[in-house]
């Protein structure tokens, strides 16, 4: 979403590269470069000028003055100040001190809010909790049958006593004000511990459909009250939040559609407009794609600075930690990675997400997002059905696949016999090097790393090496170059500290009185 204001912020922070001192002047022209581009991200205006304005007068502090690297310092700053309008810190859910928590969703129609219910109730239920789904929203058609699809993909209980209308044609009868009232009461009496009540979603600024909402909120006293926003809106979305900022009085923000291609001012406006947090993402169509929003990863996000540590929290919770640690003993016995433990990894891989999502949060991937973009999600697919239309001994032994075993996988799985050749011969170099660092000798050619062509396995070479010296081609010179040699050895041979065994040191010891065999004498140092 924030693609096309990453990319003119790296641009205007390429201008300064190389400069030893910022001018007044070169600030300027940065923060009005900077101010472009939030203004073209459709940023609400008041936001964009108060953002410029702290960041001229930092750049023109102190701080940049006395910076050893004064474009270092101008990227620091506006990430410092990029957190602070999304919100600065993270902020996590309330929890009542006596359950059940209530959390009421409230926002636009079409914002997202059904289906973030389901993301958020198979979230809290990861987190231990037992959420309970409550279906108010009885205006929308299909609301209720929508809600109680996602309860059942999130493994999550639905209480919908009213099924709602099933078409636009038809007239809302239900109260959803009783219906929150005793979905409330279901989760006293079955101990759920959070209780999420979906509302009906409204057009427009309607006075009678907030006051609606407002009815609600006074007859379940929630303890959050979300507002879920579309943020592809753009400014539109600050008009809205400050409407029902004034209507519900809402404690936290959820963005939803943050994996769209729209420009995101959303995102870097209502926050700083309505002075609430951000408190979620979401960033996909399947319940997974749900995310705590971090304001400080975000903004490196934007910065093009990557997001490692949700990286690494993504990983941590989806990785089988049985199969990591089988694989971490078989590479310790130096056993063969074979087509089964392939297989294994890159369904580890799969359970982690999208392998767009994951290699854009590495720092640095704006610069191949072009690459990214046509990256096919379908390659894993492919490799895997190449994979699995092998025998089980081919998969151990992939040596024994020849032309019409290759020629058999390759229909089995729908592919042409070059990408099974392709693959074959990519898995045989990546089973060569894991046996290499597996042995201890490292990856070969890898430059501080123990192997062949690395610091710590290589071979002495240039000025350190011990020199030797070639032989002549020359019959006649060549042999006077081996007499040199013997007796140059038979120098240092008779240089050599003479003793007898067992420590006898009698230099006047004579061999031939104990009628040794012949040439015994050079044992005994003679």
């Amino acid at each position: 979403m924030f693609n096309s204001l990453s990319d003119r912020l790296a641009a205007t922070f390429k201008n300064l590269r190389g400069k030893g001192r910022l001018s007044e002047a070169d600030v300027d022209a940065t923060v009005r470069e900077i101010r472009r581009a939030l203004l073209d991200a459709d940023v609400a205006v008041p936001v964009v000028r108060e953002f410029t304005g702290k960041v001229r007068e930092r750049a023109l502090g102190a701080e940049v003055n006395a910076a050893l690297n004064p474009a270092q310092q101008i990227v620091k700053i506006v990430n410092e100040e990029l957190v602070e309008i999304l919100g600065g810190q993270t902020r996590r859910i309330r929890l009542a001190k006596n359950p059940p928590t209530v959390i009421m969703l409230a926002g636009l129609q079409g914002a997202g809010k059904t289906t973030l219910a389901g993301k958020l109730s198979k979230w809290l239920k990861g987190q231990g909790h037992s959420p309970l789904l409550v279906a108010a929203d009885l205006q929308r058609p299909n609301a209720v049958k929508q809600l109680q699809v996602n309860g059942e993909r999130a493994g999550v209980p639905v209480f919908a006593p009213h099924p709602g209308v099933s078409s636009e044609f038809e007239a809302a009868t239900g109260d959803p004000v009783a219906v929150a009232q005793a979905g409330l009461a279901e989760a006293r009496s079955k101990l759920h511990d959070v209780v999420i009540v979906d509302t009906a979603g409204r057009l427009g600024v309607d006075a009678e459909l907030m006051q609606q909402a407002a009815d609600i909120r006074a007859a379940i006293s929630p303890d959050e009250v979300l507002f879920v926003i579309d943020a592809m809106i753009g400014q539109d979305a600050v008009a809205t939040a400050q409407a029902f900022d004034e209507g519900v009085n809402f404690t936290g923000i959820v963005l939803s559609k943050l994996d769209g291609d729209a420009r995101g001012g959303a995102a870097l406006s209502v926050a700083t407009v309505t002075g609430k947090p951000v408190m979620f993402a979401s960033t996909g169509e399947s319940l997974d794609d749900f995310e705590v929003f971090h304001p400080d990863r975000m903004a490196s996000r934007i910065l093009d600075m990557g997001d490692v540590l949700t990286l690494i929290e993504q990983a941590e919770k989806n990785w089988d930690k049985d199969e990591a640690a089988r694989m971490a003993k078989k590479f310790a016995d130096q056993e063969d990675f074979t087509l089964e433990d392939f297989l294994a990894q890159m369904n580890q891989i799969r359970n982690m997400g999208s392998m767009k999502k994951m290699l854009m949060m590495m720092p640095g991937a704006q610069n191949i997002r072009q690459q990214l973009e046509q990256f096919d999600e379908r390659e894993i697919d492919r490799v895997e059905a190449i994979v699995r239309s092998m025998t089980p001994h081919e998969r151990v032994a992939p040596k024994i696949i020849n032309g019409s075993r290759r020629a058999r996988i390759a229909r089995g799985s729908g592919v042409h016999v070059s990408e099974v050749n392709g693959l074959l011969e990519r898995f045989g170099q990546a089973q060569k090097m894991m046996k290499k660092m597996a042995s201890g000798g490292g990856i070969p050619g890898m430059p501080g790393m123990p192997g062949p062509g690395g610091f710590g396995g290589a071979r002495k070479s240039g000025k350190n090496a011990p020199k030797k010296k070639a032989r002549s081609g020359n019959p006649a010179k060549a042999a006077q170059q081996l007499r040199e040699a013997e007796e140059k050895r038979a120098g240092k041979n008779a240089a050599a500290p003479t003793g007898a065994a067992f420590g006898a040191q009698n230099q006047d010891f004579d061999p031939s009185a104990m009628n040794l065999p012949k040439g015994f004498e050079k044992f005994l140092g003679k």
